[in-house]
């Protein structure tokens, strides 16, 4: 005659399996989440001349990958774009007539948060590293780069994070880049 399976250790047995599967389902999710705009972000990458893993670190950071989401200063979908940057955007595009709730649109915000992106990488150039001037403009504007940027930190990138006295964008910046890091080692970069 069989012998019958302790019934704790089925029990074990069954909410292990359970947990893996769970685990490997939101493994899954989250990957899928985090690549449903990779095709968008590659386009926006070529037009406009930036890397597709820094595009996605910023989405990251700023939306979680979530099209719907609304800032405190009216910035608006995956990129977080306010309506000054989105009708520069759709001007240059000659998008007319433009509403800036389209931007909720995914990859008109990807392109629109790309372009001005771009832009901010050109303005900083002639510095050693431009992303993190770039991060700290897109995050906390001009005139605040403009305050931190005096002396060394004007083209030396360590020092330029070290004098923000903001530590918010500061740590906005770093989060990117770290993450853009990891997105590079993804895509192969």
């Amino acid at each position: 005659m069989p012998k019958r399976p302790n019934p704790i250790q089925l029990g074990i047995a069954c909410l292990a399996v359970f947990l893996i599967v769970d685990l490997g389902l939101w493994i899954w999710w989250k990957s899928r989440k985090e690549h449903r705009y990779d095709r968008q972000i590659v386009v926006a990458a070529r037009k406009y001349n930036l890397d597709p893993a820094l595009i996605k670190a910023v989405i990251w950071q700023e939306s979680r990958f979530n099209p719907s989401v609304r800032g405190r200063a009216g910035e608006i979908g995956l990129m977080q774009v306010r309506e000054d940057a989105a009708l520069e955007w759709a001007d240059a595009e000659k998008i007319h007539p433009f509403n800036h709730e389209e931007i909720f649109n995914p990859s008109k915000n990807i392109q629109a948060g790309s372009f001005y992106l771009a832009h901010l990488m050109k303005r900083y150039q002639n510095t050693d590293n431009p992303v993190p001037y770039a991060l700290a403009d897109y995050n906390a504007g001009r005139t605040h780069v403009l305050r931190w940027n005096k002396g060394a930190a004007k083209t030396n990138s360590t020092t330029f994070l070290a004098q923000m006295d903001y530590p918010g964008t500061r740590q906005y910046a770093l989060n990117i880049m770290q993450r853009y890091q990891h997105y590079r080692g993804q895509l192969g970069n």
